[in-house]
């Protein structure tokens, strides 16, 4: 059985909330919370509150970047460059740095070796840029976690296609985005499919790749965490669960 994460766990460079269970349960699932470009952990650490997933420790990251000028906020990439038309902020570019940051510092160290979870056991939430990060460090531990949920979130564009179908990352993902005015189009998803073996999409009825509004469009999340997070509620301790 794994034990609670703690914060002095984690390196102290690294910014985190850790929400327990509810109701003193076990920790038998960690679910990573991973915010979107100019965001900080306080957000998802409500989300994490809100969602009280059962026999889940829910971990909030902080991006390690914070953003130029004084913007306030953070962020998941290699660099910052803006886009020359729009003047916005571009969010794909690289996540070699957060990807090692994720899969090292946090899965590997600390959530494994320290803490003793299976990759099994260990999932993404991520919007936006902190869906492209999840994503990346999903495929940098290669032998598969437990699920990830990426909210308009696509591949980043740094990591090559990959067509040999037994390589494929075994991590399952949702993928969520509007009908719109979304960066979850058709050759993304084609891009998740050569990346992961499972891969299901979601299109939500109106425009904009935001986080959800309403019950419907929570709906899908929700039955994804119901198939990927593991309980081991009446179990007996003297049971030995073998991969």
């Amino acid at each position: 059985m794994p034990r609670q994460p703690a914060s002095s766990d984690f390196p102290p460079n690294l910014q985190l909330s850790i929400i327990p269970p509810p109701s003193n349960q076990s920790p038998v699932n960690v679910l990573l919370l991973v915010h979107g470009l100019g965001d900080s952990r306080e957000s998802f650490t409500l989300l994490a509150r809100q969602l009280s997933l059962p026999e889940t420790t829910c971990i909030s990251l902080q991006a390690p970047f914070p953003l130029p000028f004084d913007l306030g906020g953070f962020h998941w990439g290699d660099d910052i460059t803006f886009d020359q038309s729009s003047g916005k902020m571009d969010y794909d570019t690289g996540f070699a740095r957060s990807s090692r940051v994720i899969e090292e510092d946090i899965i590997q160290r600390v959530l494994l070796q320290q803490c003793g979870y299976r990759p099994r056991n260990i999932l993404f939430f991520g919007f936006g840029q902190g869906g492209m990060a999840a994503l990346a460090a999903a495929l940098a531990f290669k032998t598969g976690l437990g699920g990830i949920v990426s909210v308009g979130g696509p591949l980043p564009s740094s990591i090559n296609e990959v067509g040999d179908t037994e390589v494929k990352n075994k991590t399952p993902v949702i993928v969520l985005g509007g009908s719109s005015q979304s960066l979850i189009t058709q050759p993304v998803l084609g891009n998740l499919k050569q990346a992961f073996q499972v891969v299901e999409y979601v299109k939500w009825p109106r425009a904009g790749d935001g986080m959800p509004r309403n019950r419907d469009e929570m709906l899908p999340i929700m039955k994804f965490f119901a198939r990927r997070l593991q309980s081991r509620s009446g179990v007996s301790k003297d049971v030995v669960e073998i991969d």
